[in-house]
């Protein structure tokens, strides 16, 4: 579902794909090709929600605000499932692993990994190219050029399964 709120429209880029089910509310921006999966929310009822392109918010996944802390993905950024990002800001080239959290504030560099059940405390930096594991998350190292690799073809997977999705017609039903 794409739904306004008052008078605040999701802007929805025609290349997204947004499941049937998913709910898309308020100030949202979805850029060229970002894809928001089954049962996956973005609410942006506090203040505004980007989610770059290419970008994939999967399954059960939350993306929300705090009063004048907005969220801010960046372009190919895979947010796993059940992942919640509450008024964050996530660079470009990011995985977000299944689970993870990040809170209020938090910044996330260009080219991350967040471990899967993470959870990144409210103000906390991470420095581009970084691993972060742990509750609360820590920087464990340097990505590897395998890893950063990988960031980019599990990002491009999605992309290549959305426009499937957008084919076989399972989404992007606007209110």
């Amino acid at each position: 579902m794409i739904a306004r709120l008052k008078d605040w429209v999701p802007q929805v880029d025609p290349t997204c794909f947004v499941a049937r089910n998913a709910t898309v509310v308020g100030q949202v921006t979805l850029q060229r090709g970002a894809s928001i999966w089954f049962n996956a929310v973005v609410r942006g009822d506090m203040a505004p929600i980007t989610v770059g392109e290419e970008t994939n918010v999967q399954d059960l996944a939350m993306v929300h605000v705090d009063y004048n802390t907005p969220t801010v993905i960046g372009n190919r950024v895979v947010v796993g499932h059940r992942a919640i990002i509450h008024g964050a800001t996530v660079g470009d080239d990011c995985i977000i692993g299944m689970g993870a959290i990040l809170l209020n504030r938090s910044r996330v560099g260009r080219n991350c990994i967040i471990a899967a059940g993470a959870v990144v405390r409210e103000d906390f930096v991470v420095p581009d190219g970084s691993l972060v594991a742990g509750v609360p998350g820590v920087v464990k190292r340097p990505l590897t050029p395998e890893e950063t690799e990988r960031i980019r073809r599990n990002a491009a997977d999605y992309a290549t399964r959305a426009r499937l999705y957008i084919e076989q017609d399972f989404g992007n039903q606007e209110v």
